[in-house]
């Protein structure tokens, strides 16, 4: 083993001891039974280990030699500056819905299918950690002046724990009976937990030197947040032209928000749902050849929510998708799909078939998601074989979301160049899909950069964009925590394009190459691109 190698597995070792849930989801053994390690001496310790490791790492030494090895060592750096900063100036620790994340999928990681069989000792083990967790999580949290939205946003996931905890396990098809009182005893804990919360009134935003930091070394970003900002702000103007002219093409007497909302009523019959999913995932991957190779190789099998996660799912971090831990995927995934609830009219209007192709079918399965997990476990980088993890409350690395969701929006539009994939109206659908990633992008920049209120940017997604109320407040509040996370849809959209442009490969080759490094920051994926193929040629 190199000195690098090394380096990468003494990281991951550290990333799951303290974060223990993520090594669940990642796959990482030996922590199965553990909740993270909270507290002021916890958090000190983990800077302290931060600090030496980053000491040791970060200091001048020779280029490495490969692709897999240029790309391990910088993500590696990047973890460790990221993860440290986050420690001194924003620590989880100090953020309540961190708590109930943490706690709920603790257990809901080892219950998702995959291919080893449910540990129901671990499952018991994180069920008895639960009460200590969440009272030392009180202890933190009473000092300090919290974001009411947080404070609400953990009250909401608190329910949906305790939801899981008294109602939920049992219907899980390995319940043990051993797990029914400390489930009890942690559902009393998650109560206690939620009532001591108090809202306060401190301002959620980060700041421009910490965003910007994010931006250069979680993204590797070569721009000022400024810079995105306006590029944001053209691109926005633009497409909302854009989507006046193409209504306009279409039904010269219907607004693009009209012909949007009549696309609903394109809906299959109640019993066709699950099918309609299937069948348009399969038209995808037959309609992608010849522009990406699918992972065929590697199944969805498309399933109604199972019945103990029913009542959990709706306020939790609970995906349509969630590729199981890295480390041992088996031959496929579950795409969970939600079940119908009191209102079918309504149910049926979001599960229409335009939305099942674009977003279920493309960004998350087919070529979308499905495909790039896929491939990342073939990266030659260690940790971009495993930085898109899903995890308790996003992926397990920063570093890979310009690629992770850069290239599941690309995938979008890029079935555009497959005739007779989209009608029409479905293309005025996805102008409106970017049309908001760009919003999405100014609003993270101008909340973080303190030129917004929530209040501002809730008003700009409501007004301006066009977002559903009932997600303007989640969608928002998951931004305030969570900087940096929503422009890199919009921004790693771009750098694909613009790379796929300047190389001008053949679009197979291109986008299989561009996948098979894996999840890092989508720009050094573009260096490293540009080193193969300095003019372009294939």
């Amino acid at each position: 083993m190199s000195q690098l190698e090394g380096w990468v597995e003494q990281y991951l070792a550290l990333h799951a001891r303290f974060r223990p849930v993520d090594a669940s989801f990642m796959g990482l053994p030996g922590h199965d039974h553990q909740l993270p390690p909270v507290g002021a001496e916890a958090l000190e310790h983990e800077r302290a280990e931060l600090e030496a490791f980053l000491s040791e790492v970060g200091g001048g030494a020779a280029e490495p030699e490969t692709a897999g090895e240029r790309l391990d060592l910088w993500l590696l750096r990047s973890q460790l500056r990221v993860t440290l900063r986050e420690a001194q100036e924003r620590p989880r620790q100090h953020n309540p819905a961190f708590y109930t994340g943490e706690a709920a999928f603790g257990v809901i990681s080892l219950l998702l299918p995959n291919e080893r069989p449910t540990n129901t000792d671990a499952v018991l083990a994180r069920l008895k950690a639960i009460p200590e967790f969440l009272t030392t999580g009180t202890k933190t949290l009473e000092q300090l002046n919290l974001p009411a939205d947080w404070v609400e946003r953990a009250r909401k996931e608190a329910e949906a724990l305790e939801a899981l905890l008294l109602r939920g396990l049992s219907k899980h098809p390995d319940y043990q009976a051993e797990w029914q009182e400390p489930a009890v005893q942690a559902a009393v804990a998650v109560q206690v937990f939620a009532s001591a919360l108090e809202a306060g009134n401190a301002d959620p935003a980060c700041g421009r030197d910490y965003l910007e930091f994010l931006m250069r070394e979680a993204h590797a970003l070569p721009f000022s947040a400024a810079k995105a900002e306006q590029r944001a702000q053209a691109a926005f103007e633009a497409l909302g032209s854009e989507l006046v002219e193409m209504a306009h093409e279409l039904d010269p007497a219907k607004s693009w928000q009209e012909q949007l909302a009549a696309l609903e009523q394109q809906h299959p019959p109640l019993d066709d749902v699950q099918a309609t999913y299937q069948d348009w995932n399969a038209r995808a991957l037959d309609a992608a050849e010849g522009l990406v190779t699918p992972a065929r190789e590697y199944g969805l099998a498309f399933e109604f929510l199972p019945e103990w996660a029913r009542e959990a799912a709706g306020a939790l971090y609970f995906l349509f998708y969630r590729s199981p831990p890295a480390e041992h995927p088996g031959d496929g995934s579950i795409y969970w799909i939600f079940p119908p609830g009191d209102d079918t009219a309504a149910y049926l209007r979001g599960q229409n078939i335009p939305f099942i192709k674009a977003v279920h079918a493309v960004h998350h399965g087919s070529i979308g998601h499905h495909t790039q997990n896929a491939r990342a476990r073939q990266a030659v980088s260690r940790l971009a074989q495993l930085g898109g993890t899903d995890c308790a409350s996003g992926i397990a690395f920063l570093s890979a979301g310009t690629l992770v969701e850069g290239w599941a929006c690309y995938a979008e539009d890029l079935l555009l160049e497959a005739p007779g994939f989209y009608t029409p109206e479905e293309e005025l659908l996805l102008k409106q899909f970017e049309f908001r990633n760009a919003a999405c992008c100014l609003a993270d920049i101008r909340l973080h950069t303190g030129q917004w209120t929530l209040a501002q940017m809730r008003a700009f997604y409501r007004d301006e964009v066009g977002f559903a109320p009932g997600r303007v407040w989640a969608e928002t509040t998951r931004n305030s925590i969570y900087p940096a996370t929503r422009l890199m849809y919009w921004l790693g959209t771009q750098v694909i394009r613009e790379l796929r442009a300047e190389l001008d490969l053949a679009p197979q080759v291109f986008h299989d190459r561009l996948l098979s490094y894996g999840c890092a920051p989508v720009t050094l994926i573009a260096d490293e691109m540009r080193r193969q193929h300095p003019q372009g040629t294939v």
